[in-house]
């Protein structure tokens, strides 16, 4: 059987020019499907507080939501590297709460890593995880848990001034170990400039085609989120419909009788059905 992916395969993909392709899953049927498609990193994003728990942002998502979606989708991988996100204020406080907080998610997962959001500020927490065995995924630009600060889901890194804030912010979380780092709605040659200066993967959404890799979140490219289609992404199936348009024949058929079916359910020995009749004094109805 072969092996799972590790931080070193991702680095070693950066490093052979092979684009690296992640996509985020919430439970184990979606990871399933995805490991199975042989995509080599699943992120467990807090996105899912958008997609899967219906908040208007990820801030409202917490330590034990992360954990227990985190659960279901290792176990559904067996070769996929699973990246879990560490939510809004679970590694801000001081680096002592940022190694709690991984090392619970790392202990009860079983992933292979945390992201964190931020450059300068995060830089000696990312240190100290690594420092500790931990491997962290850096993410820069567009932070979601920022919105508030940002005044929205804005692009970032537009000015001269911003990108190079970036850039700094890039090259410290690489020194402070971080293995990749995700760039969010961050203009293509912006990207294009931090992913050269790098020995890291960057790992796009937003950012155009420079980047090492890319990551886009599940109920985006396959249709199931119809609340709003981001810029960033593209639709590669629309599962929403074949759903809708399933579920519309089920309701039909059981409306109309044709569904279920004998074959649909477990037989009774004709001994067994004689005995019930002969205890009932009746015969028992006609499957």
């Amino acid at each position: 059987m072969a092996a799972r992916v590790t931080v070193r395969d991702v680095l070693q993909m950066k490093e052979r020019g092979e684009k690296i392709c992640l996509v985020t899953a919430y439970d184990y049927t979606s990871a399933r499907l995805l490991d199975d498609a042989g995509v080599p990193v699943l992120l467990v994003g807090d996105s899912l507080g958008m997609v899967v728990l219906g908040h208007s942002s990820t801030i409202p998502v917490t330590l034990d939501d992360m954990i227990h979606h985190g659960r279901a989708v290792t176990r559904g991988t067996r070769l996929a590297l699973v990246v879990i996100d560490l939510p809004f204020m679970t590694y801000n406080v001081n680096v002592e709460q940022a190694l709690t907080s991984a090392a619970r998610v790392i202990q009860e997962t079983y992933a292979q890593a945390v992201k964190i959001e931020g450059g300068e500020p995060v830089a000696p927490a990312v240190e100290r995880l690594v420092q500790c065995g931990i491997p962290v995924m850096g993410h820069l630009g567009l932070t979601p848990q920022a919105i508030h600060q940002l005044g929205g889901f804005r692009a970032q890194g537009r000015s001269a001034v911003a990108a190079k804030a970036l850039l700094a912010d890039a090259l410290l979380l690489q020194e402070a170990g971080a293995f990749a780092i995700v760039l969010e709605a961050v203009p293509p040659e912006v990207a294009r400039i931090i992913t050269q200066r790098l020995r890291i993967p960057t790992i796009g959404i937003g950012a155009g085609p420079h980047c090492d890799g890319q990551v886009q979140v599940f109920h985006d490219i396959f249709g199931l989120f119809s609340d709003f289609l981001p810029k960033h992404t593209k639709r590669f199936a629309e599962v929403g419909d074949v759903i809708a348009q399933a579920t519309a024949r089920y309701m039909a058929e059981v409306r109309s009788g044709t569904f279920p079916t004998a074959a649909h359910a477990p037989r009774m020995d004709p001994s067994e059905l004689a005995a019930l009749e002969a205890h009932l004094g009746v015969p028992a109805e006609a499957p």
